[in-house]
């Protein structure tokens, strides 16, 4: 089975997960699932979800589906998740001022994350 999504967030030495939310693109009989998360396909586990379908959108966090959600709340968080770019430059460039080094911040590990899982994609 392919690499599960994991994104976290780094938050003042805590760890925060995230749900992503992803199209479900072929289901199987074993309970796991084939999604679309942003283009890129991902195998994911709907044991918590039986119920999704096909076409489905669901929340995934540690490569389980944990909720079936409705599409414009799916397209509405994805529509922010494309807004990572613009919203990393104007963090980085507060983040950065006055420092030698840069800082990383919450947004930009995640966005990092989300970045790398499109490498490792399965087509």
């Amino acid at each position: 089975m392919p690499q599960m999504m994991r994104t976290r967030v780094c938050m003042k030495g805590e760890t925060m997960c995230l749900a992503i939310p992803a199209k479900v693109t072929e289901k199987a009989d074993d309970g796991l699932a084939t999604v679309d998360i942003l283009g890129v396909k991902r195998g994911i586990s709907l044991d918590l979800t039986p119920q999704a379908q096909v076409g489905d959108y669901v929340l995934v966090h540690a490569g389980f589906a944990i909720e079936v959600i409705d599409e414009a709340t799916a397209q509405e968080t994805i529509d922010l998740i494309r807004e990572f770019p613009d919203l990393i430059d104007e963090d980085m460039s507060v983040a950065s001022s006055g420092t030698e080094e840069p800082v990383r911040s919450p947004l930009m590990v995640l966005a990092a994350e989300l970045a790398d899982a499109g490498e490792t994609a399965v087509r």
